[in-house]
């Protein structure tokens, strides 16, 4: 028997887990999940930035809390993941969000900054994943996992100087393929949302050296995401109505992966 498409979508008594859940793309995802009754647990390093967004979404209706941390320390990973379990009973849904990107040639590029990125963007994908895969989502034999690569980590670029950052996000669409395979017979789904260009403080310089309308022009529907347009395809990934969809890598970038070699 089928259940109505409205069910499918319905995140009601489920828990999200959102790493760089503070700003952004994170809070954008956030705020979907959210809205189709999740309850949502933000974690970023800066508390006041949570506060606010919490408080945002709280007023929205969402029941939102959070908690301060970096990503990229294995005992603050630790730390996020004991006070989930203990503030909202399991983790669901877990959204791999939170990362950094440095623009710079790689002939010049700081090691310094190469780690930083590694640490932020793969490191710490692979620590929470881990994390929670252990404590919540193998034990109960379900759960979602949603990881936002980037479509720098689909091909390279001609112009744009982001050595580490395309490294880093290519490491984790293969990281979600590898892991979907293993963690399926447990139930757990693995997929990736690899966006384009959205205004965020990360892409500010990016968008205030090429210009909006240049970036928008490079892509077939002539425009950059916005405020709601992860909202859908993250949503059918943390859902039922993804629960056939695993190990695959979601391009929302008005098309600009599908008609170019690099951005």
């Amino acid at each position: 028997m089928s259940t109505p498409v409205h069910k499918l979508f319905d995140l009601t008594g489920q828990t999200a887990l959102v790493t760089g859940g503070s700003r952004g793309l994170g809070l954008q995802i956030a705020e979907a999940l959210g809205e189709a009754g999740a309850k949502i647990l933000l974690t970023s390093r800066k508390a006041a930035d949570l506060e606010e967004a919490a408080a945002d979404l709280q007023a929205k209706g969402i029941d939102t809390r959070w908690v301060a941390a970096d990503a990229s320390r294995p005992d603050e990973v630790q730390r996020v993941v004991g006070e989930a379990l203990q503030r909202l009973g399991q983790v669901d849904i877990l959204v791999n969000n939170a990362g950094a990107t440095w623009g710079a040639p790689a002939e010049d590029h700081p090691l310094e900054a190469w780690d930083k990125v590694m640490n932020l963007n793969v490191r710490s994908v692979f620590l929470f994943s881990q994390a929670v895969g252990k404590a919540t989502m193998i034990p109960r034999r379900r759960g979602r996992i949603i990881n936002v690569a980037s479509i720098a980590g689909l091909a390279g670029s001609l112009e744009m100087k982001f050595l580490a950052y395309g490294t880093s996000k290519g490491a984790v669409v293969n990281l979600t393929r590898t892991l979907a395979g293993e963690w399926g017979p447990y139930g757990i789904t693995v997929n990736a949302l690899a966006p384009g260009f959205f205004p965020s403080k990360m892409t500010r310089a990016t968008l205030a050296e090429f210009g909006v309308e240049r970036l928008a022009n490079a892509a077939p529907l002539r425009r950059i995401g916005d405020d709601d347009d992860l909202k859908g395809a993250a949503l059918l990934f943390a859902s039922a109505a993804g629960k056939h969809i695993t190990g695959q890598v979601l391009a929302v970038d008005g098309g600009v992966s599908a008609v170019h070699s690099g951005a």
